[in-house]
């Protein structure tokens, strides 16, 4: 018999790497030793959860259930076929408005969405002043829902009015539709909770001037495949939630052709080309309807565990399930934590609102990290954390997405199909690259950073999938 004399195989021939988990003493002990400690936030699944995920885990539908949710998220189509009002496209009535995340009333409702809420309504001219508009709000003389509830997703505040125009996009593979509000820029623009004139003016030109060109554009050269799109953007820097450059410059190029022969004043094209040109997160508002048809396609699957929307009011963090209908999960939403514009800072921010976690949800923006890393300097942490990040979400995911793929990890499709078991058994969190609203109505954009849902969302999900299991 061979004997390797080589002390522990090296062990203690080479510095040590260190990961604890719990206790920080340890962890504070090392570091003031001078040794690097990588401190892993998991802890012990409870017993309530202990017994659900056993149940869930032994439901024989959810590995064929699960396996066909991402089969289908990857099989969607998003093709940009059209671009309407929100009236024509959603059914939308006059005093009826949308909003981003679970249902909400006025009463719980954050101050970007009301804020959003106040704005929507002057643009509409059922208010003349910001102060008649929250009394109309507050009384009940409107009725607002969930994007969501319609098929459409909106970012921040995520407020749609029946006047305001719509992305359509298409998925012929599974025969969804899926719709988005077009975007505003950077800045003080409703879907923060801003509404001063300037939001409502430029809210009238979107409708007016943008609307109808952008409509003419995509008739005259579309459909256009958007998940195509999205597929170049992970190659070319973006992650496709807070960097969409690539994106935007691409989509402008497919647009070009059809918007300087549309049917318009030689100023107002020029005014809509330069607009969408400067705006960077032009495209964002194609990606998430994109990645919503993606997970779409993959609800309503019996027995499976996979997540198909995460979605914030700037009060609730919400999550709905393939195998649990169209039921809610939440808990509070967290507050973001990363850079801020100007003299903002933490005490500023509203915890965490939009449907644009759609994105993570489809397998893109926080989960595609690694594919971005100039990313970080807009939302904090390094180029390592953004790494470590997208490795991270292959723990709590079905598998990899066969189009978006990360040039840095070999070309490896991105983490897709956030499997609930997997979140409660690990402890590990998505990870959400988001803008940051102000807490007052009125505010605007604050910053940008990172975000993670409440765990309670999961283990209610879990609770509910046991109650289904078959």
């Amino acid at each position: 018999m061979s004997i390797d004399h080589e002390p522990l195989r090296g062990l203690l021939g080479r510095d040590p790497v260190v990961a604890t988990s719990g206790v920080a003493l340890f962890a504070d002990e090392l570091r003031a030793q001078a040794v690097p400690v990588s401190e892993v936030a998991w802890k012990p699944v409870g017993e309530h959860s202990r017994e659900a995920l056993a149940t869930v885990m032994a439901d024989q539908r959810r590995v064929a259930a699960n396996a066909e949710a991402l089969a289908r998220m990857t099989a969607a189509e998003a093709m940009l076929v059209d671009v309407v009002p929100a009236r024509d496209a959603l059914g939308l009535e006059r005093g009826t408005f949308l909003h981003a995340g679970p249902p909400i009333t006025w009463e719980r409702a954050s101050g970007p969405l009301r804020g959003a809420l106040i704005g929507a309504v002057l643009f509409e001219g059922l208010a003349q002043t910001p102060e008649e508009a929250e009394a109309q709000l507050a009384a009940g003389a409107f009725e607002w829902e969930p994007c969501h509830h319609r098929d459409a997703v909106g970012p921040m505040a995520g407020v749609v009015s029946p006047s305001m125009w719509m992305y359509e996009l298409r998925d012929e593979v599974h025969g969804n539709t899926s719709w988005c509000s077009l975007n505003e820029g950077l800045g003080k623009v409703l879907r923060y909770g801003a509404y001063g004139q300037e939001v409502i003016d430029r809210l009238h030109w979107m409708t007016d001037v943008l609307g109808p060109l952008l409509q003419q554009s995509v008739r005259a050269t579309g459909p256009f495949d958007i998940r195509a799109i999205l597929a170049q953007m992970l190659q070319m820097g973006d992650e496709g939630h807070n960097r969409n450059r690539a994106g935007s410059l691409m989509l402008l190029r497919e647009l070009l052709p059809g918007l300087i022969t549309a049917d318009g004043s030689s100023s107002d094209i020029a005014e809509a080309v330069r607009f969408s040109g400067a705006n960077e997160h032009f495209f964002l508002n194609l990606g998430m309807p994109a990645c919503k048809l993606a997970t779409m396609a993959a609800h309503g699957i019996p027995g499976c565990s996979v997540v198909t929307t995460m979605a914030r009011n700037g009060t609730d963090f919400g999550i709905r399930v393939s195998g649990t209908g169209e039921e809610w999960f939440t808990g509070p939403a967290n507050t973001p934590e990363g850079l801020f514009l100007g003299d903002y800072g933490p005490e500023d921010a509203n915890p965490d609102i939009g449907d644009s976690a759609i994105t993570e949800t489809g397998g893109i923006g926080g989960f595609a990290m690694a594919a971005a890393p100039a990313i970080v300097k807009f939302v904090g942490g390094d180029v390592p954390f953004a790494l470590t990040a997208t490795q991270t979400m292959y723990e709590i995911t079905e598998g990899e997405h066969t189009a978006y793929q990360v040039p840095i990890l070999g070309f490896r499709g991105t983490p897709t199909g956030i499997d609930v078991t997997k979140v409660v058994r690990t402890g590990v969190l998505p990870q959400i690259n988001t803008g940051m609203a102000g807490r007052v109505a009125g505010t605007g954009q604050v910053g940008a950073g990172l975000v993670t849902p409440p765990m309670e969302c999961f283990t209610a999900a879990l609770d509910a999938l046991a109650q289904h299991a078959g």
